[in-house]
């Protein structure tokens, strides 16, 4: 039902002229990229900066193994993520298309169901989760000596999960609303807090890692409340629609969803990517090197993050403007649009890995102490794991555009390229060859192999 066959005379620009002047369909690409990108990429990086400030408290405040009970954890997070960015990014597109056809209460009908499925069922998970919780955290990878700072954290973090939904979620409308200032300021005001909180929480209070845990969790409840304060009351083209309760609109509700949900499948992978390289990475460096090796691979998976929302919002930025013109058909501005959004992820990539290998020794220094082992193991790796940025803001750019021009079957092969069939056999083999170096150039291998399929996979389809 959301095929994009209609004539191009069909189109529409979106009809609220309080949109903040954007024009998805008329307005120059590159001024257009810019409004969005850059208060996009502000939002993005301060919340990267706030967690990186959270990870910074714990580990000069708590300690290494409180370092590396977090990233035992942190899977849930970006799992939780991942079911916010499947949906926010799938209504979106969705949304997007409804839009170009001039159908805002059909758009308004779906970010209903995306804000309240997503919340709900990420609720349901949250209590499941919390039952079984030692099992859980066994399956993450918990050893016996991180499990009782491991479950401390989850106890506090889970009903952070659902109030992340709401924010995520909330933020791909408020931009496709028309308000990408207001969007970054869901990340930038609740980050702010946040530093203040862990700081309270962690040094005067001496709440140790569930201190960390709650501000995290009070934080992404105000930024919940933004979003509703939002949707009620500030609101210009998208408003909350009322659902009918019928078996007709249940039916009609779950057809809705299946379809956001494929279209935002790919983006749910890229944090289940980042999930995996999670999960396997505890896994190998536990049995390799110990706790203090998943706490020298926690001080990586603390910037990496910052990688990952870069060029996120270089995706992000690009994708509204693709979507829109994909549905009013106009082929010259999407291209234009994808083409800048790959000449921002390449200049983003690049300065990426140049920071993260040249300033290793201040970075880790914020997080762990200089001369234990921790420090030095983190002082050798991360040089070698800053290589997989610039192949990774490539591949975040060109997986954004399948999706946003509904080809979720590639952008989805891409994703498990990535996070999956070439990740995990990488952290399994190249130990075996090249020792703990193998540890940390498993990531940077994983990305080129998904970047030499991607370019070999495009240039056969030019060749056909």
């Amino acid at each position: 039902m959301y095929l994009c066959t209609q004539r191009k005379n069909d189109m529409a620009r979106i009809k609220n002229k309080d949109r903040d002047r954007i024009d998805f369909g008329k307005s120059k690409i590159e001024p257009l990229f810019r409004s969005i990108f850059f208060p996009t990429l502000l939002s993005m990086v301060f919340a990267s900066l706030f967690t990186v400030a959270d990870g910074i408290f714990v580990g000069q405040g708590v300690g290494s193994d409180a370092l590396a009970a977090i990233n035992i954890v942190a899977p849930l997070f970006l799992m939780t993520t991942g079911i916010a960015l499947m949906f926010g990014a799938g209504v979106s597109v969705v949304a997007s298309i409804h839009l170009s056809h001039g159908n805002t209460k059909a758009a308004n009908i779906n970010i209903t169901q995306a804000l309240e499925v997503a919340s709900l069922l990420m609720a349901v998970l949250s209590v499941v989760i919390y039952i079984f919780r030692t099992p859980f955290l066994r399956l993450l990878g918990c050893s016996d000596a991180l499990m009782p700072l491991a479950q401390q954290y989850l106890l506090y973090i889970l009903p952070g999960c659902v109030f992340i939904i709401s924010q995520l979620v909330g933020t791909f409308v408020i931009r496709l609303d028309g308000s990408p200032k207001y969007a970054a300021t869901l990340e930038i005001i609740p980050g702010i807090l946040n530093i203040f909180l862990d700081w309270l929480f962690v040094f005067p209070m001496q709440m140790g890692i569930a201190g960390s845990a709650l501000a995290s969790t009070l934080c992404c409840a105000v930024a919940a409340g933004m979003v509703a304060w939002y949707m009620l009351f500030r609101t210009k083209t998208i408003h909350i629609h009322r659902l009918k309760i019928s078996l007709t609109s249940a039916y009609l509700t779950l057809r809705n969803i299946w379809y956001m949900a494929r279209s935002g499948f790919s983006s749910m992978l890229g944090e289940l990517a980042m999930s995996m390289i999670l999960l396997t990475g505890n896994y190998v460096f536990i049995h390799k090197l110990g706790e203090d090796g998943v706490a020298a691979f926690c001080v990586a998976c603390y910037l990496y993050p910052i990688v990952f929302m870069i060029n996120n919002a270089i995706a992000q930025s690009a994708q509204p403007i693709i979507s829109f013109n994909y549905g009013a058909g106009n082929t010259k501005r999407v291209k234009e649009a994808f083409h800048l959004s790959l000449r921002t992820a390449v200049i983003c990539g690049l300065l990426a890995t140049a920071i993260l290998s040249l300033g290793a020794h201040p970075l880790i220094g914020m997080f762990l102490h200089a001369g234990t082992k921790p420090y030095e193991y983190a002082i050798a790796g991360l040089p070698l794991f800053a290589f997989s940025a610039i192949f990774f803001a490539l591949n975040v750019a060109i997986i954004g555009y399948y999706q946003s021009i509904e080809q979720n079957t590639r952008a989805t092969i891409y994703m498990l390229l990535r996070g999956l069939i070439f990740l995990v056999p990488a952290f399994i083999f190249m130990p075996q060859f090249l020792s703990t170096q193998g540890l940390w150039l498993a990531v940077p291998a994983s990305e080129c192999l998904t970047f030499i399929v991607i370019l070999l996979t495009k240039k056969k389809m030019e060749s056909n």
